[in-house]
């Protein structure tokens, strides 16, 4: 491609709503342009590496055993009412009705649609296994489009479905999807950690999350640094970590702390470290008062406790409803003498000796609060996201907490969707069994984005070569005539050796060039100017590591082809 054809306006300035670098990149360097807040038209050169990322994923996939197919964006509102999911999905649907007043929705997802075509073609057990795949835009109404491509309203993805007779067939469709995944990751050159995952929304029994390691990752993901264990925080649970001391239980007082509301107001006021004191939360889970108990300086996993709740919805109790629900005050509120509420309290409470609470009652702490002799609770479970140092819960090293963008997420639905849809097929007795499904996504826009952040310097993009817009850029510099023909030649025999070329044949100056060459980030730049020429020489430098080199006229085809090869 000619650059003075090619469609790419490149920006010198950042545009202000671009908060990361890939966001910021990839309206710099003429990748794409904003259409509204979320929303994005991807131009010539961003279009290009889309398509060689769908490419090593569609080769995975096939390789795989799954059939891709191509389904609707428009879907009726009668099949997500039939999965229980036109509620529960929450205000990321967009919704509308047609001119005769039926209710649509625009896919966020697939499982309801690709469920409802299955169930009226599978009849046997010899239909299955199963796995259907497609690569299509989704659409979400999110609530804070941020990070471009990263967190936007619509976005392009590939989701597999699995169909199976029984678990131990899922069990073998989700490793074949595991492996399937690792191999495209790497296919494009990323490094990527999977890490166990909540199941959200999706339902189901197990899943796992892809995670390319970055800065400006908006997921939190726990590593240990002694063993595999790896798990995104809203999962991720610690080891044992002890009591809080030593000593004898002490006898249970009342103390006067005017206005110390907050954990660090009565630490400081006390006196006493925040792992001894109860921290109790106020919630209402869907409408349904809950006080949830932890340590002091921990945080609550609200992913944690809607899963054990089953709840769609957490919500703080306002200051006003304190006394209406707990017979209490906010600022004082804690689990003794608590009567009528349902009590829940994190693993590391049951632990703490003579701890501090709230005394239900205005500017008043109770010392030597101690679980079980003072207070019982509903159950003590997992309930607190996981910090830097917390041991971990396979062999006891120690967790690290790192930032991660997730760039694809497999579930194991089991038959969550099949029966509430009614998807079976008949065994070998001739008897109605459930299929057993498996749910899998890659966010292809995302994936992009994904290795930028993982691939830039101040400059601009680094891309790996496996889905670089272009393998080579030949600058031209200046108008001398041996300086055109020499550029032209070469980029036609590159051409007809299959090595994807860009000339730069612009009326520029070699400062503008350079820059861009930069910007878009294209592996190998070759350089070709009237004073290297005198001596047969071009110049090539390898973006990635700056290395630069003199090239004889006569072998440069064969010596940037192997300079290509050496290039990751």
């Amino acid at each position: 491609m000619r650059m003075s054809n090619l469609y790419l306006p490149t920006l010198k300035e950042t545009p202000a709503e671009a908060e990361v670098p890939s966001h910021q990149l990839m309206l710099r360097a003429g990748l794409m342009r904003t259409l509204t807040a979320g929303v994005y038209t991807y131009l010539p050169l961003g279009w290009r590496v889309i398509r060689k990322v769908e490419e090593i994923v569609r080769q995975a996939m096939d390789e795989s055993g799954a059939q891709e197919l191509l389904m609707p964006v428009i879907h009726t509102a009668e099949l997500w009412k039939e999965s229980g999911r036109w509620e529960q999905f929450g205000p990321q649907m967009i919704k509308f009705q047609d001119r005769k007043g039926r209710d649509y929705c625009l896919g966020p997802t697939h499982e309801e649609v690709v469920t409802a075509l299955v169930r009226g073609e599978i009849r046997s057990y010899k239909d299955l296994p199963l796995n259907l795949y497609q690569i299509q835009t989704k659409v979400r109404d999110e609530i804070r489009p941020r990070f471009g491509v990263m967190r936007g309203r619509e976005f392009i993805m590939k989701d597999a479905y699995s169909f199976d007779r029984d678990y131990e067939g899922l069990d073998k469709s989700y490793r074949a999807m595991y492996d399937a995944y690792m191999k495209a990751f790497s296919g494009c050159g990323l490094e990527v950690r999977a890490v166990e995952a909540d199941t959200g929304a999706m339902g189901g029994s197990e899943s796992h999350e892809f995670m390319v390691l970055a800065e400006v990752g908006e997921d939190r993901i726990a590593f240990c640094d002694s063993c595999s264990y790896a798990a995104n925080v809203e999962k991720a649970v610690a080891g044992e970590m002890g009591s809080t001391g030593s000593e004898e239980m002490k006898e249970l007082e009342e103390v006067h702390t005017p206005g110390q509301k907050t954990i660090e107001e009565v630490t400081e006021f006390l006196g006493v470290e925040p792992a001894r004191t109860i921290k109790s939360l106020a919630l209402l889970a869907d409408g349904e008062p809950v006080l949830v108990l932890i340590a002091g300086d921990d945080q609550l996993n609200e992913v944690k406790l809607a899963n054990y709740l089953g709840a769609n919805e957490l919500t703080a109790v306002d200051d006003e409803d304190f006394d209406k629900y707990y017979h209490s005050t906010a600022g004082f509120i804690g689990p003794v003498g608590m009567e009528g509420v349902r009590i829940l309290a994190d693993l590391r409470v049951r632990d703490i000796v003579n701890g501090v609470t709230g005394a239900n009652k205005t500017d008043y702490h109770l010392i030597n609060v101690n679980p079980e002799r003072d207070f019982t609770v509903e159950d003590y479970l997992d309930l607190r996201i996981v910090k830097d140092g917390d041991p971990c819960p396979k062999c006891g090293g120690r967790l690290e907490i790192k930032s991660g963008i997730e760039v694809g997420h497999i579930f194991k639905l089991g038959t969550r969707y099949s029966e509430s849809m009614g998807a079976t097929y008949l065994d070998e007795n001739g008897k109605e069994q459930l299929i057993v499904m498996g749910s899998y996504g890659i966010g292809i826009s995302r994936l992009v984005a994904a290795a930028i952040e993982q691939n830039h310097d101040e400059k601009g993009i680094i891309w790996p070569k496996v889905i670089a817009p272009y393998q080579v850029i030949i600058l031209a510099l200046g108008e001398d005539e041996e300086v055109v023909k020499v550029s032209e030649e070469l980029y036609r025999e590159l051409a007809a050796r299959g090595v994807e070329t860009l000339l730069d044949d612009r009326k520029e100056r070699p400062g503008v060039k350079f820059n861009d060459a930069d910007l878009i980030g294209i592996p190998l730049r070759i350089t070709i100017g009237a004073r290297s020429l005198k001596n047969n020489l071009i110049e090539a430098r390898v973006r990635r590591t700056g290395e630069e080199m003199q090239i004889g006229l006569e072998e440069s085809v064969e010596r940037i082809i192997e300079i290509l090869d050496r290039i990751e």
